[in-house]
């Protein structure tokens, strides 16, 4: 490679992780305990805890839990039913003063599906674990600070890739792993910046693009309200507003008849971000592992109980919803969870070097320079 080409990959190597090191490295350590969030929800007692009763202790159906839901925060409106495989008589509700309130100013709490009984959750309102999960998703600033996240990705992604380029040339003098140990502190600590970098590269690839794809989820959700959503809802543009909605309770055996072979992931309520003013929107997710991620939209209308659609998810959807787990390290369980807190601290420990490199470097420009400057 010739020289010209190599100082113009260190220049873009050197300055797109410069600028996003600061970044990247608050997102590292955030990310860290997100990786493990459910185990210190528990650790940290803020995990919801529902009573222990017989197995087949009946269920309540929808509208006596958004009944109960109703009482437990008067003056609000439920904006969206969830399940999760972890806790399978809990139902996690959100609710807010109007429907269209942002997730943000939401409250959410789990809901006993047995007994109705409201039990709260503090990490999903305050605390430790939403500290660090708003740091890592926006940094307290909202769709500015998803964006300038989704920036900094991207940087990352570059400074990846630039140095690849420059670690091939680099190869062909040195063996692969070779740590000069006999050598100057600088030239050890770039022989271990390099060789960190090359192992941990797929994963930092993968958690790069994907987290570039989480930061950006606001618009995905945006273009398929403008895209899939509009069309679907169409017929119900000029429809005058509902003066009452049908009740709940069959919202699940109706879009599990619409779409066999799945289970509910989360129910949205009329006049939500995930519906319209005039439907329940049962997003229904797959049986496997895998196509748990994939959700499906049956769209229902909130007045007759009548599926007016069963969307096909786009491929942009497909591509987020596959994303965001993948981003945490939440397919394969503990061991891929202890994989990817290691990966990370390897990150940490890539971007820390990558930054003394520099800092050397510049003292001894600076010094060259001052040398040169008094001598005779």
């Amino acid at each position: 490679m010739k020289s010209k080409t190599i100082r113009r990959w260190s220049f873009i190597h050197t300055w797109t992780s410069l600028i996003c090191t600061v970044f990247l490295l608050m997102l590292a350590l955030t990310g860290l305990p997100l990786i493990f969030h459910h185990e210190i929800e528990h650790l940290l007692g803020d995990a919801p805890e529902l009573r222990q009763m017989p197995a087949d202790t009946p269920r309540l159906d929808l509208q006596q839990l958004v009944e109960n839901a109703k009482a437990h925060r008067p003056g609000e409106v439920v904006q969206y039913f969830a399940w999760e495989d972890d806790e399978p008589n809990g139902v996690i509700t959100i609710m807010a003063p109007t429907p269209g309130t942002e997730p943000n100013s939401s409250h959410t709490f789990m809901l006993d599906a047995r007994t109705g009984e409201a039990v709260e959750m503090p990490s999903a309102n305050g605390g430790f674990m939403m500290l660090m999960l708003r740091l890592h998703v926006d940094m307290f600033a909202g769709l500015p600070g998803k964006l300038l996240l989704a920036f900094m990705g991207l940087l990352f992604v570059i400074a990846i890739v630039s140095g690849v380029v420059l670690y091939l040339p680099f190869m062909r003098r040195l063996k692969f792993a070779t740590v000069r140990r006999d050598k100057s502190t600088r030239l050890r600590w770039l022989d271990l910046h390099n060789l960190i970098g090359v192992v941990t590269l797929v994963w930092a690839l993968t958690v790069g693009v994907t987290g570039v794809i989480a930061a950006c989820a606001e618009l995905i959700i945006a273009a398929w309200r403008n895209d899939s959503l509009s069309s679907m809802v169409e017929p119900y543009r000029n429809a005058p507003p509902l003066t009452r909605l049908a009740p709940a309770s069959r919202l699940l055996d109706i879009a599990k008849d619409a779409t066999p072979g799945t289970a509910p992931g989360f129910i949205a309520f009329p006049g939500t971000l995930f519906s319209s003013q005039h439907h329940y929107g049962v997003f229904m997710k797959g049986d496997s592992h895998l196509t748990s991620h994939l959700l499906t939209p049956v769209l229902i209308d909130a007045s007759t109980l009548e599926v007016t659609a069963v969307a096909e998810r786009p491929w942009y959807m497909d591509v987020m919803s596959l994303s965001l787990p993948l981003h945490f390290g939440d397919y394969g369980g503990r061991p891929m969870q202890v994989f990817w807190a290691i990966l990370d601290v390897l990150t940490i420990i890539v971007l820390g070097s990558g930054v003394y490199l520099w800092l050397v470097r510049r003292r001894a420009a600076r010094r060259a320079s001052e040398g040169t400057a008094v001598a005779p």
